[in-house]
């Protein structure tokens, strides 16, 4: 990457490029602001001018991430429509997707120890992906009675902990063996889930 031909918003899309590689490299800690400005193929000093450290930028890097995650889940649940089940079963398949696909964004994101309220933008982005679940969640639980129905809120959380927890040891090469593929664990797990919680029939 070179250092001409940027105009206003490329620098700091390489920048974030930049810190994205890093990341999956050496973990968020594992780098310094004028590493990503020398990966970006810029001086320290125009890395100051957007960001005034690593926590900065690794803070954008998660923004964005949340931003491409939740336009993901966002177009699992509508695909998985009219079913309420397929909707939200889809966006389990789509964590785990996008945690394979977005590495860089989804340590920056999960485990870069960068608070979701560091920003207004980035508390935002956060905010709209957990609203996309709690949706398919409230869709799922219709059907019960009010007085009955738990919180969709507590059973959105509780699976995407469950994704969290498949993606961190079976799907991130950590060199955990799956005693089956990744998307089978969740797909079961979640199904084990939902039916203990009365939010889908039995199986025959």
């Amino acid at each position: 990457m070179t250092k001409r031909g940027y105009h206003h918003g490329n620098l700091k899309q390489a920048l974030i490029d930049a810190a994205l590689s890093l990341i999956e490299e050496k973990g968020p800690t594992g780098f310094t602001l004028s590493e990503a400005a020398k990966a970006a193929g810029v001086t320290p000093a125009a890395v100051y001018r957007h960001y005034h450290g690593r926590e900065d930028l690794i803070a954008e890097a998660a923004r964005q991430g949340f931003e491409m995650f939740a336009d993901l889940i966002q177009f699992a649940y509508d695909k998985g429509q009219p079913s309420a089940l397929a909707a939200f079963e889809a966006t389990g398949r789509a964590y785990l997707a996008f945690a394979r696909k977005n590495p860089g964004h989804y340590i920056a994101m999960f485990e870069s120890g960068i608070s979701v309220n560091r920003t207004p933008e980035l508390a935002l982005a956060a905010n709209r992906a957990r609203d996309v679940l709690e949706k398919a969640a409230a869709d799922l639980s219709q059907h019960i009675p009010p007085e009955k129905r738990p919180p969709a809120s507590m059973f959105s959380a509780h699976i995407w902990a469950l994704s969290h927890g498949v993606v961190e040891l079976f799907a991130r090469n950590t060199g955990a063996t799956a005693p089956f593929p990744p998307e089978d664990l969740l797909e079961t797990g979640i199904g084990i889930y939902l039916r203990g919680l009365g939010l889908v029939p039995p199986d025959e």
